[in-house]
């Protein structure tokens, strides 16, 4: 069992690094993108902004060359869609074909401050998730890569569905010697093990944080801090590299997480991402247009 008082003392530690970070060029520019591998960033969006999400994980680097290092066969999708009416709100859609869940959910941001320590931005984000395909199990996740082919059935063939989550988080960013932004994303998730029989509320703490080489060229990195149960042992981790072009940003991620979604990565992973065996490539495809 990871305990609460560990996660409380890391996403201290980032906040103390937040408070201390010095003097930025711009409390709008912490980072570009409006999510991490999987967490969400407090960058602003600008009324009339759309965003256009194409995700996929395969299955594992350690398959080697006969498999493609992952890329023959295994694969899981996530689409994205998210308008912003205003400067304030973004409100969106997203779909996996794990488990078919499907999340509408909405951020506030738009908030940024200046102060002497440092650049901060802050938002918030909500969301609500009905997983429609909960009996037949993550069909995608096995593939002969060794997840649990049954992660997805109930023990008891009596229960009543359990297909509804929910979660709200408060996000905070800053940015340190102009480079490095760093973020907090405290999270509060309701049902996040389906297959149980009576929903719990659980508490996780993701931080992450992106080094900007050039304008184009960045590293990324991101840890969830959640509790242990079955099937979602372990903290999903995740690292890779941003290539930034005018109105996109392409993501290569390497992940002991298959799933996306919000309330399935805020959950906890099935595989221990210090076993290089878990790790998983896949990729973040996001489009923004304005109308």
């Amino acid at each position: 069992m990871r305990e609460i008082t560990t996660r409380a003392r890391l996403a201290f530690a980032v906040l103390v690094i937040c408070l201390t970070a010095p003097d930025a060029s711009s409390a709008q520019n912490v980072f570009a993108s409006t999510q991490s591998a999987t967490l969400p960033t407090a960058a602003p969006s600008r009324a009339g902004d759309v965003h256009i999400e194409i995700s996929h994980r395969f299955g594992y680097l350690s398959g080697g060359a006969g498999e493609l290092w992952g890329l023959d066969g295994f694969v899981l999708n996530r689409l994205g869609l998210a308008v912003s009416p205003n400067d304030y709100l973004t409100v969106g859609i997203l779909r996996s074909n794990s488990f078919d869940n499907l999340e509408f959910n909405a951020r506030f941001g738009g908030v940024a401050l200046d102060a002497a320590t440092g650049s901060f931005e802050f938002a918030g984000q909500a969301g609500v998730a009905w997983n429609l395909q909960v009996e037949g199990g993550d069909d995608h996740a096995g593939h002969d890569h060794g997840t649990n082919m049954d992660a997805g059935h109930r023990h008891d063939d009596t229960a009543d569905p359990n297909e509804m989550q929910a979660y709200v988080q408060a996000i905070a960013n800053t940015i340190f010697a102009d480079r490095l932004a760093l973020g907090v994303v405290p999270t509060l998730l309701w049902n996040p093990r389906i297959q149980d029989h009576d929903p719990e509320t659980s508490v996780s703490v993701g931080v992450h944080g992106q080094l900007y080489l050039d304008r184009t060229w960045s590293l990324f990195g991101e840890w969830i801090f959640s509790q242990t149960r079955e099937d979602q042992e372990y903290d999903a981790g995740s690292f890779g590299a941003e290539i930034r072009t005018r109105g996109h940003f392409f993501k290569l991620v390497v992940t002991n997480q298959h799933q996306m979604n919000p309330t399935q990565t805020l959950a906890g992973a099935a595989e221990d991402f210090f076993d290089p065996g878990s790790w998983r490539f896949g990729f973040n495809l996001q489009r923004r247009v304005r109308f």
